[in-house]
């Protein structure tokens, strides 16, 4: 072993170990299916079991993981509902495992973080400390406790070399993009690596996520429908804040009542809509397992380690252009696209085929109420993401200016959790009072 390895944690060269036999694993899966072609099976049943296996394969690695491989599952987690049903149940089993099994970080580590970050006399800031965890973040984990002053609170705590882990992590999974296209033809992950690199520092930066974390709490205080901790103390590494109490909105995905999905549903658009006009933010990680629902029956949201700074609140264009598509206004959708950047200047296309492509996407603003459900979404999925079909070929023409890149997936991922939902709500009433530039 050389000097460098053994400076390198066993955790971190645990962690690559397990990725790097995912591309190993497809490999035997893909020698193995071509042998039972050669046997005369058919191609369409050694094909779905090419993916069931690399799909088990590929989720029972990411659960057993921490750091990016838990921030990448988290993050992937909004796309499920567009998979096939027995794709999609073996990740929703481990990414539950992942998010619900804290990292079995050392009390005496915990401690010597608190020292560091709070001071020495740490202790003193607290009425009570539970060194057992409560939950496990990506880059860290939460306790609950009791503050000094005798509010119930939320302290979470950054794992020591989580930066190096996470970036390491990612690196490793930018290696294996290939196999998703395996589970979902066309679902290209590149770009959500790339996105969760860029974004990396910020994740990091505890103090950062505690000013965003106070801009929400400050626009939100007092809603009748919406609840953001506040930030009670921060530090680099250490961000404490009030304690939500509430039901899991994944609790909510799995056995609530369609009352029940439809209230969240709604709560959840209200909140992806009306954050950039408010507050000039946008929550950034949409995942179920960010928000609770109350019991006085508000959203509570947690987790502003990633949000998109939208200081002149959500782009007008986006309002105006999907009005003038919902109104047949193929030309000017055109036009406007490539004011943009969605069309390149030197890309021809025709606008009526533009509008086709976009119209099935916006259904859910197409009637006064819309209920989101898993067979739509992989009904668009299938359609944009198939190869072979028309839709497919144009989307390839068609560019994502950086100025949209977060904001696109965001409300991707927005969309993928109400589909987990199956929620029913007035969506279209929602982006009216909220949208820049949709009102008539």
């Amino acid at each position: 072993m050389t000097d460098a390895q053994k400076n390198i944690p066993s955790s971190a060269i645990t962690r690559a170990a397990k990725l790097a036999s995912l591309p190993l694993g497809m490999a035997g899966r893909f020698t193995v299916g071509l042998g039972k072609r050669l046997g005369g099976i058919s191609g369409d049943i050694v094909n779905a079991d090419l993916q069931r296996r690399t799909a088990e394969q590929l989720f029972s690695v990411l659960g057993q993981l921490k750091g990016g491989a838990m921030k990448f599952g988290q993050a992937l987690s909004v796309f499920e509902a567009a998979l096939p049903e027995d794709l999609a149940k073996p990740y929703r089993v481990a990414l539950t495992k992942l998010q619900d099994s804290a990292p079995p970080l050392p009390a005496a580590s915990v401690h010597k973080v608190l020292a560091e970050q709070l001071g020495p006399d740490w202790r003193t800031k607290f009425k009570e400390f539970n060194d057992d965890p409560v939950a496990a973040a990506s880059i860290g984990q939460v306790h609950r406790a009791t503050w000094a002053d005798g509010r119930d609170v939320a302290v979470k705590i950054q794992y020591p070399g989580a930066g190096p882990a996470l970036l390491s992590d990612l690196k490793q999974l930018s290696k294996v993009a290939r196999l998703f296209a395996l589970i979902q033809p066309g679902l290209d992950i590149k770009p959500l690596l790339a996105e969760l690199k860029s974004r990396l520092a910020e994740e990091l930066d505890y103090e950062l996520e505690a000013e965003s974390t106070a801009r929400f709490a400050a626009e939100y205080d007092g809603d009748k429908e919406i609840a953001i901790p506040h930030v009670v103390a921060s530090a680099p590494r250490v961000l404490v804040t009030d304690w939500i109490e509430g039901r899991p909105l994944s609790q909510v995905i799995a056995e609530g009542t369609q009352e029940e999905r439809n209230h969240a549903g709604r709560l959840l658009a209200v909140l992806h809509f009306s954050a950039p006009t408010r507050a000039g933010l946008l929550h950034a990680d949409p995942h179920p397992g960010n928000f609770r629902i109350l019991p006085d029956g508000r959203l509570g949201v947690l987790d502003f380690g990633a949000v998109a700074q939208l200081p002149e609140g959500s782009p007008e264009p986006i309002g105006r252009l999907t009005r003038l598509a919902l109104d047949g206004e193929a030309e000017k959708v055109l036009v406007g696209l490539r004011e943009e950047g969605f069309i390149k200047a030197e890309i021809e296309v025709d606008a009526d085929e533009v509008l086709e492509y976009l119209l099935p996407i916006l259904a859910p603003l197409q009637t006064e109420r819309f209920h989101f459900n898993r067979a739509w979404l992989r009904g668009q999925a299938t359609r944009i993401g198939n190869p072979r079909s028309s839709a497919y070929q144009l989307g390839k023409q068609l560019n994502l200016p950086p100025a949209y890149l977060l904001i696109h997936r965001v409300t991707l991922g927005s969309v993928g959790v109400l589909c987990q939902l199956e929620a029913e709500a007035p969506y279209r009433e929602i982006v009216e009072e909220w949208q820049p530039g949709f009102a008539e």
